[in-house]
């Protein structure tokens, strides 16, 4: 267990929540817009660099921290368990024979 985990782990879901946060204020932006409004004009563009700017750091703090995920995810699969059974040792197959007469 790393000490930085619990930190990584706030600081990831803080980002996912304004990250969710975020891409409801921009669809309702979205929905605002002029029906004019296309990719490639100003008005979309503008709307969605803006969106960008927003969302950037929130996306840094999971390029950042993100790995803590795999490395958690490699721990746990090698960390004992008193949750998962032992494993039973695997018994020879059985082989029965019929005596011939």
């Amino acid at each position: 267990m790393q000490g930085r985990w619990v930190y990584q782990l706030g600081v990831l879901h803080h980002a996912l929540g304004r990250l969710d946060e975020l891409h409801e204020q921009w669809l309702q932006t979205l929905n605002a817009l002029p029906a004019s409004a296309k990719p490639g004009t100003p008005a979309y563009d503008d709307a969605l660099a803006e969106h960008h700017a927003e969302s950037w750091s929130y996306l840094d703090d999971w390029a950042t921290h993100g790995k803590a995920l795999g490395e958690i995810n490699s721990a746990a699969r090698k960390a004992p368990s008193s949750l998962a059974p032992a494993p039973r040792p695997t018994a020879a197959p059985n082989r029965h024979t019929t005596a011939r007469r």
